[in-house]
């Protein structure tokens, strides 16, 4: 099966762009829909900060979407979701209201503040600006690891960072998956170097070592982040299926398993981990729907994992004092 570039945008109809600021040590990714896309959301963290995901609820009057943004800067990022808005409203694209169109633009975002980077910015944050400036560089290709949203990004032994992956169902719909890992907790199995995602690995995108052959006993040890450091796991899963609203929050509730697969430990009390699902419309569901939405989901799911093992691996470390090492710089 061909995998394409092996990022969400091989799903027909999305764009995606990344800025960070290096000084800063955080930044945005913006995910742009050619046309308004069907989208909703499932938050499982108990700690989430989210803007306008409660129009992406099924009985919400709003039925797409002009972009999703995964941003760093805990609740200062949000702002980068009023950049994408501008950028959005000067091409025309918008939830129209009379005479008014209103871009719609929901985001998450991660905790990246204690990271080492610089966070004093003055009276205002500038993820708004890093937001446009995504927009502007969005395209088919884009960096994983240390870049964009996931520029500032930690696990609890690995640096994180911007993950992506793709795949096709058994009846030709297009899945694909983009994440900032911030995770409480780890990617790999008892300190490393392998992979909790590794059976759901395709080929050797993320190092192809496969599970230990003790990888129970290890992984029972719980590795997190102390003190009161929040951490969250963001995403975005897509589809070219055509689908409804509800249609779209199943997919999204079976993807959040994606993130189990491939964390150790995900949803705790101070996780904001939330998964998006947006649908492009491109390919029908087809003759049997219950069974290709099922397909989409697990697949989708499947295709996360993967995603999460791809940004931890891909990323380099910040190289701040007491900041963590990326998976390359540990184990080579």
């Amino acid at each position: 099966m061909s995998r394409g570039r092996n990022l969400i945008t091989d799903v027909a109809g999305i764009r995606v762009g990344n800025a960070h600021d290096v000084g800063l040590a955080s930044g945005v990714t913006v995910a742009l829909f050619e046309e308004p896309a069907v989208a909703s959301v499932s938050t499982l963290g108990g700690a989430p900060a989210n803007r306008d995901t409660a129009c992406l609820e099924p009985d919400a009057t709003v039925e797409a979407v002009d972009a999703i943004v995964l941003s760093g800067g805990s609740g200062f990022g949000l702002d980068a979701a009023g950049g994408v808005q501008a950028w959005l409203r000067e091409r025309g694209r918008g939830f129209p209201i009379g005479p008014v169109t209103v871009p719609i633009v929901p985001q998450a975002i991660v905790f990246d503040l204690l990271n080492g980077g610089d966070k004093a910015w003055g009276r205002y944050p500038p993820y708004r600006e890093l937001a446009w400036d995504a927009c502007e560089r969005a395209g088919p290709d884009f960096a994983l690891g240390t870049a964009g949203g996931g520029y500032g990004a930690t696990t609890a032994d690995l640096k994180g960072g911007l993950g992506s992956a793709s795949a096709r169902t058994s009846r030709g719909h297009g899945v694909g998956a983009l994440v900032i890992v911030n995770a409480i907790g780890s990617a790999i199995v008892g300190g490393g170097p392998h992979f909790w995602a590794a059976p759901w690995e395709v080929g050797d995108e993320f190092g192809g070592l496969g599970l230990p052959a003790d990888a129970a006993e290890r992984g029972r040890r719980l590795v997190w982040k102390g003190g009161p450091q929040p951490a969250t796991t963001i995403a975005l899963v897509a589809t070219d299926a055509v689908l409804t609203k509800g249609q779209a929050h199943r997919i999204a509730v079976q993807a959040n398993d994606g993130l189990a697969r491939a964390l150790r430990i995900t949803h705790a009390p101070y996780d904001g981990d939330t998964v998006f699902c947006a649908a492009t419309g491109r390919a029908p569901l087809g003759d049997d729907p219950a069974a290709a939405l099922t397909e989409i989901g697990a697949v989708a799911a499947d295709v996360l994992a993967r995603a999460v093992a791809r940004g931890v691996y891909e990323a380099t470390g910040l190289g701040f004092p007491g900041q963590p090492p990326g998976w390359r710089e540990r184990f080579g």
